[in-house]
């Protein structure tokens, strides 16, 4: 029998809406006050979902179990096992030595704390976006970060502020590709527009990235370096959206403001060297930070070794990234199997949908195509580059997968979480909620994709849960339909730095385990703060600066 969802059980939207919000709460509240381990505070927040969508909104158990299920399967891949992958190839580089060589070849570019974040957790954080997405930049740059002595706090926080601007054209485009798709949108036009929202927000984070870390004076004393790794990065980024389309958006800007802040550190340095890796104020992991060490110069030779690991791992990622190769890949082996008891038989209706829509629940056994898979074929490669035998490099594998056991089944718990919502209606409510707002839902609307994306873990999967709503709101409102599904994804790609899975990355990339309360504390604000920008500038660009809305071909 097929259930339909249901978005106001209790007929009171306020009743509805602080329901829907429990699991979220329970989750949020365990991680960031009751300093609770990531993996029970995840199982809590299941539990109390699964409570919630079976006693309040009448979805079968069963149903709410294998949607559970489901999200589970998601949470192993492709999520954990890029996760796993990209610890096992900076295991083999710290094993053998060669991540300290890359380490001491970024100091010789710059010692300054604050243009290393720049340039690793920026623009080199933005390219693996453009390529991978999914939480393989974060897991790559708080990983280098903490290697060059950051504190664990500001390695994994910082990486999830820079991961913002860049999310909305990740892994080649897929989360604008996929709202387009399905919900109908002309994939030019609302490409363009979202390329009219973040360039100034990719110029605004560099300076917020730094502010957070060092200090407003500190960051005023390297704004040159900061202007330049933005308007060199925004530029690219309007450009290519709105004349090229979404695909190669993030990887042409990327390395445009990497090239750009290398070359400008060649006229320009610092008057005064930034050498603290702490966080400027009250950092809990300060004394777990690694001094400055001497400047050690290595051999050419020596240098490209160290950094062949990280070149192979980006070439892997982009081909993974191709369609053309996911195509192949996928025409080789990628099983599918309807999950019974829930495929189809679930109803989003009205006024989330024109008209009732059926929710598949299709798992994918994408393994050759997945970007885990590209990432571990990296390490297998590095590693026998690095001169690793065949037994070394498994039992540095399983030694990674006992490492990380508890984050992998955090984010497990985590997807579950975040499927079981979906399918239950209950993150729709919250939608609604904020759809509810009248002249005011330029904002709102821009906060439906920010909760969205904190509740799903994806921006991809935040403009495929809110991205009709979006439109059929604006049309009601006499908006702009492409505006609205832009200011989804543009607030959305906020909301990154608190979802739960994405911090459970950089807990694990840092080694920071059981800490995932204090990293989400730390990001809270600056994910609300830019939210709330986005929302304010989406409001200006429908009442204020209508020519924005234009269509340029």
């Amino acid at each position: 029998m097929s259930w339909q969802q249901i978005y106001d059980p209790f007929g009171n939207m306020i009743i509805s809406t602080a329901l829907a919000a429990i699991p979220v709460v329970v989750m949020l509240a365990a991680l960031g006050f009751f300093h609770i381990k990531a993996h029970i505070a995840a199982g809590m927040g299941l539990l109390a979902a699964i409570a919630v969508a079976v006693f309040a909104y009448g979805m079968p158990a069963d149903m709410a179990g294998r949607a559970a299920l489901f999200g589970g399967f998601t949470g192993l891949l492709p999520i954990g096992w890029i996760v796993l992958n990209i610890i096992f190839l900076q295991q083999l580089a710290e094993q053998n030595g060669s991540f300290k060589v890359l380490q001491d070849s970024l100091s010789g570019i710059t010692e300054d704390r604050r243009i290393q974040l720049l340039l690793i957790a920026f623009c080199f954080g933005a390219f693996f976006e453009g390529a991978a997405g999914f939480g393989t930049p974060v897991a790559v740059t708080a990983g280098i970060l903490i290697g060059l002595g950051f504190s664990p706090l500001a390695a994994s926080g910082l990486s999830l502020i820079a991961n913002t601007a860049p999310v909305a054209f990740g892994a080649l485009g897929t989360p604008v590709i996929t709202l387009a798709k399905v919900h109908g949108y002309d994939l030019m036009e609302v490409t363009a527009m979202i390329g009219r929202q973040l360039p100034f927000f990719s110029l605004l984070v560099p300076f917020w990235l730094i502010w957070a870390f060092a200090g407003r004076k500190a960051m005023m004393e390297i704004w040159p370096a900061i202007l330049v790794t933005g308007v060199s990065f925004a530029v690219p980024q309007y450009l290519v959206s709105n004349f090229i389309g979404p695909e190669l958006v993030d990887i042409i800007a990327a390395i445009v403001s990497m090239v750009s802040l290398v070359l400008f550190l060649r006229v320009w340095q610092p008057r005064k060297i930034w050498h603290s890796p702490s966080l400027k104020g009250h950092d809990v992991s300060a004394h777990e930070a690694k001094p400055p060490q001497p400047l050690v110069t290595h051999s050419r030779a020596a240098l490209v070794r160290a950094w062949m690991p990280w070149l192979i791992l980006s070439v892997f990622v982009f081909i993974w990234g191709l369609p053309a190769v996911k195509n192949a890949l996928n025409g080789i082996f990628a099983p599918s199997f309807p999950m019974p008891g829930l495929h189809n038989l679930i109803e989003k209706v009205p006024p989330v949908v024109p008209v009732p829509h059926k929710e598949a629940a299709v798992y994918v056994l994408n393994l050759l195509s997945a970007t885990g898979t590209g990432i571990l074929l990296a390490a297998i490669v590095s590693a026998l580059f690095m001169r690793y035998s065949p037994v070394e490099i498994v039992r540095t594998f399983f030694r990674t997968l006992w490492l990380v056991r508890y984050s992998l089944l955090t984010i497990v718990l985590m997807l579950a979480l975040g499927t079981l919502t979906r399918f239950s209606g209950t993150d729709t409510t919250l939608g609604l909620a904020f759809a509810n707002t009248g002249a005011f839902y330029p904002f709102f609307g821009t906060l439906m994709g920010w909760i969205g994306v904190a509740m799903t873990g994806s921006d991809t999967a935040s403009n495929v849960l809110f991205g009709g709503m979006q439109k059929v709101a604006a049309e009601q409102l006499g908006l702009s339909p492409n505006l609205m599904g832009a200011a989804n994804s543009s607030g959305g790609v906020m909301g990154k730095m608190i979802d739960a899975q994405s911090i459970v990355v950089a807990s694990t990339a840092t080694r920071w385990f059981n800490h995932e309360g204090d990293i989400l504390r730390f990001v809270f604000f600056h994910s609300i703060a830019l939210a709330c920008l986005v929302g304010l500038y989406v409001t200006l660009q429908a009442y204020v600066w209508p020519f924005t809305l234009m269509v340029v071909r």
